[in-house]
């Protein structure tokens, strides 16, 4: 959508391109209007992306205005008012194709962006100085055999013009991109950045006359250092403060001998240099973003994975006992076997309760509550949730007394890692015929101190293949599994310092080591 073009539009912007017109008017090639940094030029396109074609008529107005006030008319009305008209012309034109691909998003939010905005530019700049120069050659401003250097030279001067201020003055031209210069510029540290910029352009131009641009690898400095530090955004504004202190300096020292459209392309260089490291930051950026919030989705996930795979032992226990109430009631039983089953049923359902609230914190903020608990106290889970289970499917459960080690850990989560390996254990000897159905729970302290504890079963084991993926999300040897047990539980173990594996062997090994307080 085009704005409308208001009669505020149609005065400050011949008055503020008049403005940049005649600060920058230094070094100019015959007294015309060919000089080595236009960033009125730069406004001009700005304006013509907002407006579009309702722009012709007061960059022209511009245009001629700054013939008649600032270089004097000097190729005559005819030729003036010729000359403004060529320039409107291919200027609107270049503006038109800028239009087509940047005129609704940030004009260089990526290498390639930045690549089609620099060749879209240079083409148009190009035949937009060839048609000028052509109608100042027929004026007879241009001497004979001078024709090509004119076009070089005010080519140079747009590029370099349309390059350094177009960036800024495009963010600066909208709400959105004013607000995102704010953040990223508005620091302390930007002050710094100009600071340098104009301690290291001293330092080099101080006699900028006889300098020959033996220095100039020096003003990288401050640029690199706002790209890598605020983006694209803070690259636009160090090059501009660093082209305008060069045009301050090349002013202040009058320095007319000196090559001044080879000192502007050097700057040009410097300014992509800048553009392609900040894009490459904000690229990172945005890529480190995205991370994270698919991270956080991850997260969720497999949150809500672990709460269904870790919750269904406690409700299946709570239906269990539940049935066993009423069984209870419906013989009349109101004495210590009815109260027991209760009693399970609160610890089940308090069990539940820790899990959840355990889970949630642990993958919120990875936050572990840890305090001094003993081996033994740590393996009295398995025996309490697994032997009834066990008795049932004749499954021949051993658990072998834990040394006297004390280790730093949150209790409940690991004790969801061992209810989590022995459960592994019992699905896998249910394959195996009755009287080979073994688990045996064992924690021994190794040499250095540590904490290691074995889970051993009967079952198939875990082949080489298996073992290189077992760790995966959604890798499971269960028809039924989700794949997200032993995921968790070696994320579990892994926040405690420690770490899980298992091993390829006939028969299922599954070891996890925790540091041991004593070591620590």
């Amino acid at each position: 959508m085009i704005p409308t073009l208001s009669r505020t539009h149609l005065y400050w912007f011949p008055a503020l391109y008049l403005l940049l017109d005649w600060a920058t008017y230094i070094d100019p090639l015959y007294g015309l209007n060919i000089t080595p940094w236009n960033p009125d030029t730069a406004l001009g396109l700005v304006y013509w992306l907002h407006f579009g074609r309702r722009a012709a008529l007061p960059w022209f107005i511009a245009l001629l205005a700054g013939e008649v006030l600032v270089r004097g008319a000097a190729a005559g009305p005819l030729f003036t008012v010729l000359g403004a008209g060529v320039l409107t012309l291919g200027y609107g034109v270049l503006g038109e194709g800028l239009r087509r691909n940047f005129s609704t998003r940030v004009m260089i939010d990526s290498r390639s962006r930045l690549t089609l905005w620099l060749s879209v530019v240079a083409a148009g700049i190009l035949l937009n100085s060839v048609a000028y120069i052509c109608v100042l050659s027929m004026s007879g401003q241009i001497p004979a055999g001078q024709w090509a250097l004119a076009v070089w030279r005010f080519a140079i001067g747009d590029a370099e013009g349309v390059m350094v201020s177009m960036p800024l003055l495009w963010m600066l031209a909208s709400e959105q991109g004013r607000e995102r210069l704010r953040e990223a510029v508005w620091r302390w540290e930007s002050a710094g950045y100009v600071a340098l910029a104009c301690v290291v352009l001293w330092a080099v131009f101080g006699y900028i006359a006889s300098s020959e641009f033996k220095h100039f690898y020096f003003v990288f400095l401050p640029v690199i250092w706002a790209a890598t530090r605020q983006g694209v955004y803070g690259a636009a504004a160090i090059v501009f403060a660093v082209q305008l202190a060069i045009v301050t300096l090349v002013k202040w020292n009058n320095a007319v001998d000196m090559e001044v459209s080879e000192l502007q392309m050097l700057d040009a260089m410097l300014a992509l240099v800048g553009f392609f490291i900040g894009i490459a930051v904000d690229e990172r950026k945005q890529v480190a973003d995205e991370l994270k919030h698919t991270l956080r989705l991850a997260a969720a996930g497999e949150m809500a994975a672990a709460l269904a795979h870790e919750l269904n032992q406690p409700i299946t226990a709570l239906g269990a006992y539940g049935k066993a109430c009423e069984h209870l009631l419906d013989r009349g039983e109101t004495g210590e076997l009815l109260k027991s089953a209760i009693q399970r049923m609160l610890a089940e359902s308090h069990r539940a309760t820790e899990v959840v609230r355990r889970l949630r914190d642990f993958f919120r903020t990875g936050a572990l509550r840890l305090e001094p608990v003993r081996a033994g106290a740590l393996m009295s889970c398995v025996p309490q949730q697994f032997q009834a289970q066990c008795r049932e499917q004749g499954v021949e459960l051993a658990v072998a007394p834990a040394p006297d080690t004390l280790v730093l850990a949150d209790r409940i989560q690991l004790e969801l890692v061992l209810r989590n390996l022995v459960a592994n254990a019992l699905d896998s000897v249910a394959a195996q015929p009755p009287g080979e159905r073994r688990i045996a729970v064992s924690a021994q302290q190794m040499a250095d101190g540590r904490l290691r504890i074995t889970v051993e079963d009967s079952g198939a084991g875990v082949s080489a293949a298996l073992a290189s993926r077992l760790f995966e999300p959604f890798v499971s040897s269960k028809s039924s599994g989700l794949g997200l047990g032993l995921v968790l539980s070696r994320a579990i173990v892994e926040a405690h310092g420690g770490e899980l594996w298992a091993e390829v062997a006939d028969y299922g090994i599954f070891r996890f080591i925790l540091p041991a307080l004593e070591a620590e």
